[in-house]
C-alpha cells in the first residue's frame, strides 16, 4: 500500500471537504481490502472526519456487516452497482458517518466472469442528505494498479459530490 503523492493529496482534499461540510466518512471496501481506510487514516487530523471502515470481502460479510440483501447479490452479483449502493447505504446505517463510499470489483489476475473482465470495479456513494451515486469503471493494469486506481477514483468522486449542489450532474440520484 504505497502512499504516493496523488493518494495523499486526494485524502487531504477529501478530509478538508468533509470537515468543511461537517461530514464524517465511512468506507465499505471489497477488492481494495481497506486501502481507502488506510489512506485516510494516514492523513493527520482524520479523526475529525473519519468514523470507520468495513472490509467485506465475502458475500456473507457484505450481508452480515452492511445489510446487503441476498436477493441483490443473487440478481446482480457482488460486482454490480446495486450491490455497491447497498454497501454504501449499509456503511451509513451501521456507523456514525454522514458520507459513505463503497468499492467492489475484480482486481485480478483471476475472477473474471462473462461481461465482467478483470479491472471491472463498481462504486457507490451515499450521503446522509439522501444523495446517492453509483458507477462502474474498467481499469487496466495488474492487481495493485486496479486497486490503486479504484482508491483514487472513489476519493475524487467523493470530493466532487461534497462540492456539488443537488442539481449538479455529479450528484444525480440513481435508482
Amino acid at each position: 500500500m504505497a502512499m504516493d503523492a496523488e493518494l495523499q493529496r486526494l485524502s487531504v482534499d477529501a478530509g478538508a471537504a468533509l470537515k468543511a461540510a461537517g461530514a464524517v466518512l465511512a468506507t465499505a471496501e471489497s477488492c481494495t481490502g481497506g486501502w481507502v481506510a488506510e489512506i485516510v487514516t494516514a492523513t493527520a487530523g482524520s479523526s475529525a472526519w473519519f468514523d470507520c471502515g468495513f472490509v467485506t470481502y465475502s458475500n456473507a460479510a457484505k450481508q452480515r456487516m452492511l445489510g446487503v440483501a441476498d436477493a441483490t447479490l443473487k440478481a446482480h452479483g457482488a460486482v454490480s452497482e446495486p450491490v455497491a449502493l447497498e454497501m454504501a447505504r449499509g456503511a451509513l446505517a451501521h456507523s456514525d458517518a454522514t458520507a459513505a463510499l463503497s468499492i467492489t470489483g475484480i482486481a485480478g489476475p483471476g475472477g473474471a466472469v462473462p461481461g465482467k473482465p478483470v479491472g471491472t470495479v463498481c462504486f457507490g456513494w451515499a450521503l446522509a442528505d439522501g444523495r446517492i451515486r453509483s458507477e462502474t469503471r474498467h481499469f487496466d493494469g495488474d492487481r495493485e494498479a486496479v486497486r490503486r486506481q479504484s482508491a483514487c477514483h472513489t476519493l475524487a468522486v467523493l470530493l466532487a459530490l461534497l462540492g456539488a449542489t443537488p442539481q449538479d450532474p455529479v450528484a444525480r440520484t440513481v435508482p
